[in-house]
């Protein structure tokens, strides 16, 4: 709902959400981001960026706790509750977790866009200071990612949203590698809320644990999601738990299209994770696929991937990209740099 609390008697807790337009401009970024058109950077992508980054600018506010932060408020955790440490239940706070990973990501892509563009070196200035202002993530009592701005407990532990990870996946703000704790703090939030999830929600999961290079959990999260469901057991309401059509539909009731994209997100990641820089090669491989192959993978800076594996290394990947440029490729414990021309194609055995 684009009005600040629905229509009739909708709930804050999902229909009021202000990050709703930098969310949706990640879009932008990301087809940005995967061909490196810089005209339509220019014309499309970018000049919106700038007025969403523009609106939070405005929108964040001094943290009254720290006022050397800035937060959001107020926000919510879109369908989430929290429970206070008074017994309040509630579901508009301040200072979210997972607003301030949308405003991370918007300013960082902005500040990326105007680099590309060679534009608006005064107001990447001023995004990068509003940048280093951002409240940082923080670790709650039980080890988990905190998703609010403190250490309140979930209403439902259980709860399939998980917004507070999108620092994860799809961002690049958390990894195994270069913030190990956050990533561990990520691990702890998965499995507080267990694997009993549907459609989109569990498609995201399967991504989430790739990030964090857990083959098992992505594989066994995937094969959850393949579980068989017959079209005559959702004539009954009860028995709304997600699964897989014979159709190969995602059965989120009735049907949900981000279940079937998010696994085939969650494959891709599983065998090739890129943020235009860095390539990590078959991160995420379960123990089930010991030999395999796949072709024609496209990874952020424009590249093309095609891989094939056996007995669970690498034996050989075909990577061609559409730009100059450098790119660190991970692979079988190794590191190595290649240097491209624009249309040149690379292959690692």
């Amino acid at each position: 709902m684009s009005n600040p609390v629905g229509t009739g008697n909708e709930s804050p807790q999902w229909s009021n959400w202000a990050m709703g337009g930098a969310w949706l401009v990640e879009t932008l970024w990301d087809h940005y981001d995967y061909t490196r058109d810089t005209e339509y950077l220019r014309n499309t992508a970018y000049p919106l960026m700038k007025g969403a980054a523009d609106f939070l600018l405005e929108w964040l506010i001094p943290n009254p706790h720290n006022p050397n932060e800035l937060i959001t408020a107020p926000c919510t955790s879109p369908e989430a509750d929290y429970i206070t440490d008074k017994g309040y239940r509630g579901s508009s706070f301040y200072g979210g977790t997972a607003d301030l990973a949308i405003i991370r990501e918007l300013f960082k892509n902005t500040i990326k866009g105007a680099k590309a563009l060679d534009i608006d070196s005064d107001y990447q200035q001023q995004l990068q200071a509003a940048l280093d202002r951002l409240r940082p993530y923080h670790i709650g009592k039980r080890g988990n990612l905190m998703e609010w701005y403190h250490d309140w407990d979930d209403q439902d532990w259980h709860h399939r949203h998980q917004s507070h990870l999108l620092g994860l996946y799809p961002f690049h703000q958390i990894s195994v590698a270069k913030t190990p704790e956050l990533a561990a703090a990520a691990t702890k939030t998965l499995e507080i809320k267990g694997d009993n999830s549907t459609g989109w929600s569990t498609g995201w999961r399967i991504n989430l644990w790739a990030r964090l290079h857990r083959a098992d959990k992505a594989y066994q999260i995937y094969r959850k999601l393949l579980t068989y469901v017959s079209p005559e057991v959702y004539k009954d309401s009860k028995h709304h738990s997600g699964g897989t059509y014979p159709n190969l539909f995602d059965a989120h009731p009735p049907f949900q299209i981000d279940g079937n994209f998010g696994g085939t997100a969650g494959v891709c990641e599983m065998l090739m994770q890129c943020d235009g820089e860095t390539m990590n090669l078959l991160p995420a491989l379960p123990q089930e696929w010991q030999a395999g192959e796949i072709r024609g993978l496209k990874a952020r800076g424009n590249y093309g991937v095609s891989l094939a594996w056996n007995k669970g290394k690498l034996t050989q990947a075909t990577i061609t990209s559409k730009n100059e440029g450098n790119l660190t490729i991970l692979y079988n414990g190794k590191q190595k740099i290649l240097t491209f021309r624009a249309g040149e194609t690379k292959t690692i055995r």
